[in-house]
């Protein structure tokens, strides 16, 4: 059994496997982080605890810390130039962000073609993978709530929309969700262009299931894809 947990901007999500399936999945604000010493309460000790944290090293010693009891099987993931069918292509493999490379990885286990692996959570990650596994490269943009926080902040009269996308929108808060969504799914739609043959789109993150609507090309949410490349990670170290 392997315990995998995905330490992002905002929360953890967290996922235990068993081999075959995902047993459980669940998430905790990093507020509530000791919440996760239920989870070592609730199951015998792991063969594995694959951690990948972007919150900063604060939140990785809490998450220990909740996690005490299995000390001794955590393994705290870092980004590398190959590994899980994908071949990492940052100038500095290391630097790309463990979040984004256990999600690639994850989408290599879930397709062979060539894919736009986008995260859409506090920031949105759009990232290019090759059909043969090459990491081509990848944008980040602010998330979908940032964009509307921002327009909300730094203009005197528009609000922090709670509007519909709508194609011809009429009405402020609509004009600003539509704007926001319309923004990412064209990024995500200029980077499906670029790559070389049939490519799928493969969306994670809470705002997914808005950008899925909005897109026209091949696309499907694919929830968690941090915690299946961290599954993924387990099974071949």
């Amino acid at each position: 059994m392997i315990v995998c947990l995905d330490s992002g901007n905002s929360r953890i999500k967290w996922g235990v496997h068993d081999g075959e399936r995902w047993l459980a999945q669940g998430a905790v604000d990093h507020a509530e982080v000791a919440r996760l010493r239920e989870l070592a309460a609730t199951w015998l000790v792991p063969d594995r605890v694959m951690l990948a944290n972007v919150a900063g090293p604060d939140a990785a010693r809490r998450i220990r810390d909740a996690l005490a009891p299995w000390a001794g099987v955590i393994v705290e993931v870092r980004s590398a130039a190959a590994a899980g069918g994908v071949v990492n292509g940052y100038e500095n493999p290391g630097k790309l962000g463990v979040d984004r490379w256990c999600a690639l990885v994850g989408a290599r286990d879930l397709v062979s073609t060539a894919a736009v692996v986008v995260m859409a959570g506090t920031a949105t990650t759009v990232d290019a993978l090759a059909a043969d596994g090459r990491f081509l490269g990848g944008l980040i943009l602010p998330g979908l709530d940032m964009m509307r926080g921002a327009l909300a902040r730094g203009t005197a009269g528009l609000p922090f929309a709670s509007g519909r996308h709508q194609g011809f929108p009429r009405n402020t808060d609509d004009a600003i969700v539509s704007g926001a969504i319309e923004a990412q799914a064209g990024a995500i739609e200029r980077m499906a262009a670029r790559l070389d043959g049939p490519a799928v789109c493969l969306l994670s993150g809470g705002a997914a299931p808005a950008l899925e609507l909005a897109l026209v090309i091949e696309r499907r949410v694919a929830q968690n894809l941090p915690l299946e490349g961290l599954r993924v990670l387990a099974r071949s170290d």
